[in-house]
């Protein structure tokens, strides 16, 4: 498997938390994108893969149907997307996916988090250099499936040619360009493959080694950022 691969799948349970939290996270999600693009996930690119993300995560039928009829609601409030970036505790490169609507308590309380494990909140762009930005597919895989043909097919849309398969679930993981996002996915549907995840990630490209001792802090950090409401994900350049 590619570094890209295993790092996502070390890191994955600790990015989502609970189940509850997760659905809060993944409705707020539908919210922006119904905004955008309408209720209709046939009309909408972005709410299909967000529903696909939300099926792979075992969030009910009910809750989905739910969250993008609240989306439609009149006093629904306007997320954007905002990240943060800093060091850690130990030296360990932090970023900070969040969705809110109103950056001063969202960035208030992230820097509170910060400052209470000895980490230092930086710049916007300062850690960017550490981390390789990714929009990712997961599909199914179909029978006779020629992968470089299809990574060909896919290059003039950023897609890498290393790409990772997973046997047990019989699935193919391809990463791209995160402003390519919607033209791969439109690909990816136009060939008739059943799409079962796609998110934007970032990949660390220089992983720092730590101890048990300090992986321990460094994990409650990430556990006490991801339970705001408004944080969505937390990724780290901490080796898995």
């Amino acid at each position: 498997m590619g570094r890209a691969f295993e790092y996502r799948k070390a890191t994955k349970l600790k990015r989502w938390g609970h189940m509850a939290r997760t659905f809060t996270k993944i409705g707020k999600q539908i919210a922006i994108a119904v905004k955008a693009g309408g209720p209709e996930p046939e009309n909408n690119p972005t709410l299909r893969a967000i529903i696909a993300n939300a099926k792979r995560e075992n969030m009910p039928k009910d809750n989905i149907e739910r969250a993008i009829k609240n989306a439609m609601g009149k006093d629904q409030s306007e997320y954007k997307t905002v990240t943060y970036e800093g060091y850690g505790p130990h030296g360990v490169a932090v970023f900070v996916d969040t969705l809110t609507d109103n950056t001063t308590r969202t960035v208030a309380d992230v820097r509170s988090v910060f400052n209470k494990f000895n980490g230092n909140l930086g710049t916007t762009g300062s850690l960017a250099f550490l981390f390789d930005h990714k929009c990712v597919f997961t599909f199914k895989k179909k029978e006779g499936l020629d992968m470089d043909e299809m990574i060909l097919d896919l290059i003039d849309y950023g897609v890498e040619d290393e790409y990772d398969e997973d046997e047990e679930e019989n699935s193919i993981t391809i990463y791209g360009d995160p402003k390519s996002f919607g033209a791969i996915q439109k690909h990816l549907e136009d060939e008739g493959f059943d799409v079962v995840g796609a998110e934007f990630t970032y990949i660390p490209n220089d992983l720092k080694e730590v101890t048990d001792e300090q992986r321990e802090t460094i994990d409650k950090m990430v556990e006490r950022l991801e339970d705001f409401d408004d944080v969505q994900t937390v990724h780290t350049n901490m080796k898995p």
